[in-house]
């Protein structure tokens, strides 16, 4: 069994634009000031989220609970994620090959996966591995171990992660002993080894599987 596994926020979604779009729901609906907008984009911009509105009472005096501002979180990043029509297409034409399809990543259990549900990907994915799940973090390879395993396998040397963060997960994939393609777009660190392959987004690294496999 040929597995490819993908990271979700950047790389199979745009997290920046649902991201956006919740905060300034969920600011509005609340009548916070936007100050707290500002201060929430700039604490979730590479958070998962529920630690970051936790502390929303506390530092701005809100009178919303916690557990409230996390359900209207996870509710309104859910209805505001999208995933092109062309990715969710070419990871259909990856199954029909016979490869097994993973997510891996980070982020609350709950959260990511009512993404992927919203997203249309539920469907087209074999088995989703969120460090919610574990409390493990991209690059931690034993994130990438569970993927594979829930997608009913091992990693093996012929397998592939593709995502977009240099660190957690082209580094990490590699750490774990997949092949990685990253998908391009964020400044590339010195002295980090380089991917495998390199591609404008994730239909370009589908096809790029295709092709290596005969597909």
């Amino acid at each position: 069994m040929r597995l490819a596994l993908f990271d979700l926020d950047g790389t199979l979604v745009d997290r920046a634009a649902a991201l956006s779009a919740t905060v300034a729901g969920l600011c509005r609906d609340h009548g916070y000031r936007p100050e707290v907008a500002e201060w929430l984009l700039a604490e979730l911009a590479e958070h998962g989220g529920r630690d970051v509105l936790g502390r929303l009472p506390e530092r701005f005096g809100v009178t919303e609970s916690a557990e409230h501002l996390w359900r209207v979180y996870v509710d309104r990043m859910a209805a505001s994620v999208v995933c092109r029509p062309a990715v969710l297409e070419s990871l259909g034409r990856l199954r029909e090959r016979g490869w097994s399809v993973g997510v891996v990543t980070n982020g609350s259990s709950d959260l990511q996966r009512a993404k992927i549900r919203s997203a249309g990907l539920a469907d087209l994915v074999d088995g989703i591995a969120a460090s919610g799940d574990i409390d493990v973090r991209k690059p931690d390879a034993r994130l990438f171990e569970l993927a594979a395993a829930r997608c009913g396998t091992q990693l093996t040397a012929g397998d592939w992660m593709t995502g977009d963060d240099p660190v957690k997960d082209i580094a990490g994939g590699r750490g774990a002993g997949l092949r990685a393609i990253w998908v391009r777009g964020r400044a590339w660190p010195d002295g980090l080894d380089v991917p495998h392959h390199s591609v404008a987004d994730v239909v370009e690294a589908v096809d790029h599987l295709l092709e290596r496999s005969g597909g």
